[in-house]
């Protein structure tokens, strides 16, 4: 059975808006109804002041939309406008409260509080052992490409691997894996992982068409990511590789401060302008205490087909000064290679395509090094955690 954008909107009439004005559509709060493949996608627009609160209404308006006859998912955001944006209008204030007989004096200000420990709140994902970050400070250096032939590495290695698409503007995923379709879910709520190579995958490449644009405000992006992240039946796998979008934005804040992630790796090209902004990623994560795994080298040099000459056409090992510099681990330089860009366009990674080749060995002994230095992490987080002696 079809779904319309007429169906949800009638639901939605259903569902009250704040201090129980009217219902969340006539109030203008719904937000562009956007729906592929029985899957429904929007956001309610709710003032900055209130957005906590707002959750229940969210929650609501997520239930009934479920409850549609045909909806397979339902993908709901609170989007909050500050003021001045041009949106807090349709939602009137809470009444104010009358004032008191006699004057009071002013309340004291409460003494600012200490952050938050970047730990709190953070909660596992079921049948996930580790969830690696893969991440660059700009696009264009080969992030997902090295992301899944990590990731098929890390299955060459032994481990039950799986790969979180966390682009959700630019999936890759679905084309650097061959992997078309839509996914099924399990009992109508949770998602099956599409699969290829022996990794589960999940990517907004599935729920919509390769050529439909995402245009889509932050908090609707945050609550996509979190739903694929939590939503999916992932396990049992050793490790989870999260191919982040480029730069330092919502999405990586989000997964840093929100998932307990085992680190991060950085990609970047030799040249400047690359570790510039790989520099800023490197420093976002360290703010939010996600451990550092490496940096690697992408695109590090090129070797003539004809001649096996090396030509370094973006410089070459800055990227390795730059972790020796930052006392991070060197994880490994990747050489431009006709091979890889031939083979992940065709759906078919190096890694799979031709193990046994120079550059399939060079992602597997990266795989290696990365999860070395996750047990290493572990080691160390297990050590800093005191010992309660019973005499």
């Amino acid at each position: 059975m079809s779904v319309s954008k007429e169906n949800v909107i009638e639901r939605l009439k259903t569902v009250n808006g704040p201090d129980f004005t009217g219902n969340i559509v006539d109030l203008g709060m719904v937000s562009d109804i956007f729906i592929a493949d029985s899957k429904v996608f929007f956001s309610i627009t709710v003032p900055a002041a209130r957005a906590q609160e707002m959750e229940p209404l969210r929650a609501a308006a997520e239930r009934v939309v479920k409850s549609i006859p045909g909806v397979a998912s339902a993908m709901v955001a609170l989007t909050a406008e500050k003021k001045g944006g041009g949106m807090e209008a349709p939602v009137p204030p809470r009444p104010a409260a009358p004032k008191p007989a006699a004057p009071q004096p002013a309340p004291q200000r409460p003494a600012p509080q200490a952050p938050a420990s970047h730990s709190h709140g953070k909660r596992g994902v079921p049948g996930i052992d580790a969830i690696i970050a893969v991440a660059s400070g700009k696009g264009g250096v080969g992030k997902s490409t090295t992301a899944v032939n990590l990731a098929l590495g890390l299955a060459a290695n032994g481990l039950k691997v799986g790969v979180l698409d966390a682009d959700i503007y630019g999936p890759s995923m679905p084309r650097l894996l061959d992997i078309h379709g839509r996914p099924q879910t399990v009992d109508g709520k949770i998602l099956k992982p599409m699969q290829n190579y022996g990794l589960n995958v999940m990517s907004m490449g599935f729920l919509v068409d390769e050529e439909t644009p995402m245009i889509w405000r932050g908090p609707m992006v945050m609550s996509a990511l979190t739903q694929m992240l939590r939503e999916v039946e992932w396990g049992p796998l050793d490790v989870l590789v999260v191919d982040m979008p480029p730069g330092t934005g919502d999405a990586q804040l989000t997964m840093a401060q929100q998932v307990p992630l085992a680190g991060a790796v950085i990609v970047s090209t030799p040249q400047d302008l690359a570790l510039i902004d790989a520099r800023k990623g490197l420093n976002m994560f360290k703010k939010v205490d996600v451990p550092l795994l490496g940096i690697v080298e992408n695109m590090s040099y090129f070797l003539a087909p004809d001649t096996g000459k090396r030509y370094d056409i973006f410089g070459h090992g800055g990227a390795r000064r730059e972790a020796e510099r930052l006392g991070v681990t060197f994880l490994g330089e990747v050489p431009l290679e006709m091979g890889i860009r031939e083979s992940s366009d065709a759906g078919a990674p190096v890694v799979v395509s031709k193990p046994d080749g120079a550059e399939a060995k060079i992602y597997r002994e990266i795989a290696s090094k990365v999860w070395d230095r996750v047990n290493e992490e572990r080691g160390a987080a297990e050590a800093s955690v005191p010992s309660i002696v019973f005499e």
